[in-house]
């Protein structure tokens, strides 16, 4: 296989000694440096590679011969099996969370029974991949040694039990600080912020209350950790109690205000299947390769993309509807959704060093096709966002695009002016039309029988 030697270091992983990812000729490649070749082998030839790749714990990888990045430390240059899209543990509902979570437990038990462990426990290196969590960073295993401690426990406790038991025991919103905090939630955070009945759990006492408070009194201090011994028989308890404690962890919504939509929308039901008809016929007319469906609710419309094969994105601010998006996905096997939480009033930015670490939501597109559904009212009326920055902004994320207008003679539209001043006199479906023509060429729309809905096919105009 000819790929050019251009290449462009992935700014995602170049805090690991052991290798990096880079960009060459289209494709992605990960760099195994010299210094991480005892492991790499040993991982390869142990069977815990073929074990993990068999149980589709972990991403597959192809050994190529190319051309390093960085000649002087190279070992190995791999491929990664591609993860159509990446996204990050502050846009997952808690039964994502969750599950990441539980798969890494199952990993690390399982590199165990070869003769390894995991020497990082980052929730970045988890993806979802048709519908269930993958373990993508493949040099993130190390030889164990009987008796040592497990490096990756504190760093687990932070990503992964100390926001679950904040979105348990607080509020589902508090996985939010996991965009804040990119190394995991402090534990000191984390323990200042539970109730005091967390004490009550001896797990979250043990990882994350009594965690905290050693982490305070050993810092600044010098630790010989060659004191600290833990044998592989309490090394498997502890990670036994993390599986427990994060098992044990539930979160119950209570409902939101738009998990219910559809059973509260002013839509007949002869007109909501009008709806998924006019939407089905525009998918079919475009035959788009992705699809991102924002205000996808529980994904109803998200789920026409995805049983026409098309991998789809659903995303909704409301933490409820993407749960039940999610866990529907999984008691089906549906593989072609990922449901994700996401404000598109203030979409995931990058984050980390330069801003670079984590990629924006922006720069993880463009999708082929855009669902806009019930949306552009709530954007423009709830949140004052002018026509012009909303057909500007759905522009730059899509070729194209599936869009409803809503007038304000509409039962919801009028539902949000109840209470506020009407300050909108641009909100109308000429002025939608005009600004929209702007950005977009219109293909097809057609009115929503029983409605004053217009759905609209457009095409981005290059």
């Amino acid at each position: 296989m000819e790929i050019s030697k251009g290449n462009v270091d992935l700014p995602s992983s170049f805090r690991d000694p052991s290798g990096f990812l880079f960009k060459r000729g289209g494709s992605i490649f990960r760099q195994v440096n010299t210094a991480y070749k005892e492991n790499y082998d040993h991982l390869t030839t142990s069977g815990l590679y073929e074990a993990l790749v068999n149980e589709r714990l972990l991403i597959p990888h192809d050994v190529f011969h190319i051309e390093p990045a960085n000649s002087d430390k190279a070992y190995k240059i791999i491929r990664p099996e591609l993860v159509e899209f990446i996204s990050y543990p502050y846009e997952w509902c808690f039964s994502q969370l969750k599950d990441a979570a539980l798969t890494t437990l199952k990993i690390q038990k399982l590199a165990l029974d070869f003769g390894m462990s995991l020497k990082d426990c980052s929730a970045y290196n988890i993806q979802f991949r048709k519908g269930k969590p993958i373990f993508i960073d493949t040099l993130s295993f190390e030889k164990y040694h009987e008796g040592q401690p497990w490096v990756a426990y504190r760093q687990f406790c932070q990503h992964f039990l100390a926001p679950l038991a904040l979105m348990a025991y607080r509020d589902v919103r508090l996985n939010q600080l996991l965009r804040v905090y990119i190394d995991g939630v402090p534990l000191d955070l984390a323990s200042s912020l539970l109730p005091f009945r967390s004490r009550f759990s001896f797990s979250l006492l043990s990882h994350i209350h009594l965690h905290a408070r050693s982490q305070k009194h050993y810092s600044g201090r010098s630790v010989d950790t060659s004191r600290y011994k833990i044998n592989r028989l309490s090394f498997l308890g502890l990670v036994d109690s993390l599986e427990s404690s994060i098992t044990g962890l539930k979160w119950r919504s209570k409902g939101t205000e738009w998990v219910g939509y559809y059973r509260d929308t002013n839509y007949s039901s002869d007109s909501l299947q009008h709806k998924k008809q006019i939407v089905a016929e525009f998918l079919d007319k475009l035959s788009p390769k992705t699809v991102w469906d924002l205000g996808g609710n529980v994904g109803v419309f998200s789920r026409i993309a995805s049983d026409k094969g098309i991998p789809t994105i659903s995303f909704d601010i409301d933490t409820a509807a993407i749960e039940r998006n999610y866990l529907e996905c999984v008691t089906k096997g549906e593989t072609n959704i990922l449901p994700l939480l996401t404000d598109l009033n203030n979409p995931s930015p990058g984050i980390g060093w330069a801003n670079e670490e984590r990629t924006s939501l922006l720069a993880r597109g463009p999708a082929d096709t855009v669902l806009a559904l019930a949306l552009v009212h709530h954007l423009a009326i709830s949140n004052n966002v002018p026509l012009t920055k909303i057909a500007d902004f759905l522009s730059n994320i899509c070729n194209s695009l599936i869009i409803e207008f809503v007038p304000k003679s509409d039962s919801q539209v009028k539902r949000l002016l109840a209470t506020r001043e009407d300050i909108f006199p641009d909100y109308t479906q000429l002025e939608f039309e005009r600004v929209f023509g702007l950005y977009f060429a219109t293909i097809s729309s057609l009115r929503l029988r029983e409605s004053e809905r217009t759905i609209y096919l457009m095409r981005r105009i290059a």
